[in-house]
């Protein structure tokens, strides 16, 4: 395996650990600011944070939307696209080589692109572009997350397969039911973060994983020995 992080990789690790928190935290702040009615976590959608203005949504399931801090979540969710997109572009050889690998950052760098598109275009701007990235989000990005399971042992991306395999299924799992709207007990705006979040969360835990085996690998007395037990040499 490959694991070289050089000061690149360290900064591309940096941007994948940083996404998920801002992307999180903004949307429980935007979420608190809202008064009658108040944000429901099961009911809402995430766009819902995001929508510019006051009034009825969605005809196939009518509520009243008003996000009075709404400028906020659509720059966190631009950040977090940045931040994903650094991520992945930054530690692009890093995680290995080969078709699989290859398709699965494709998918996922498609994936940051929908969140730009969501973030840009809230759903009551211009409902086309934003459902586009949310095709992108939830349909490309998530099979390409499934993909990266699927990644070759021998590469850097395949030493953490448990982790994207059931991330991977999460999100696919979250999807289906999602678009179904069936919300199984959390709701369907709980289901849509069942198929939203695993991709950063994913990205979050892999930028850590990254960053520590580097950290170990800097401080092992023997460095020659342990690349060769990392490269499998």
């Amino acid at each position: 395996m490959d694991m070289n992080l050089n000061r690149t990789g360290r900064v591309g690790a940096l941007c994948w650990v940083a996404a998920a928190p801002i992307f999180l935290i903004a949307s429980l702040v935007t979420g608190l600011r809202w008064r009658e009615p108040t944000y429901s976590w099961a009911i809402q959608n995430i766009s819902d944070l995001g929508n510019a203005h006051c009034g009825m949504w969605d005809s196939s399931r009518l509520r009243y939307v008003c996000s009075p801090w709404h400028p906020l979540m659509n720059a966190a969710t631009l950040a977090t696209a940045l931040l994903l997109a650094a991520g992945l572009l930054l530690t692009w050889r890093i995680l290995g080589r080969g078709a699989v690998v290859r398709s699965a950052q494709t998918l996922l760098l498609l994936a940051t692109g929908g969140y730009a598109l969501a973030a840009l275009y809230p759903a009551d701007v211009d409902e086309n572009l934003h459902v586009l990235g949310a095709f992108l989000i939830m349909g490309l990005g998530n099979v390409g997350l499934l993909l990266a399971g699927f990644a070759p042992g021998t590469t850097t991306l395949g030493r953490w397969r448990r982790i994207t395999l059931t991330a991977g299924l999460v999100a696919l799992v979250g999807t289906v039911l999602f678009f179904a709207q069936q919300g199984v007990g959390i709701g369907v705006g709980g289901m849509e973060r069942v198929a939203v979040l695993p991709f950063p969360l994913w990205a979050c835990c892999l930028g850590v994983l990254l960053a520590e085996t580097a950290t170990n690998r800097a401080r092992s007395p023997n460095p020659t020995h342990h690349d060769s037990m990392i490269d499998g040499r």
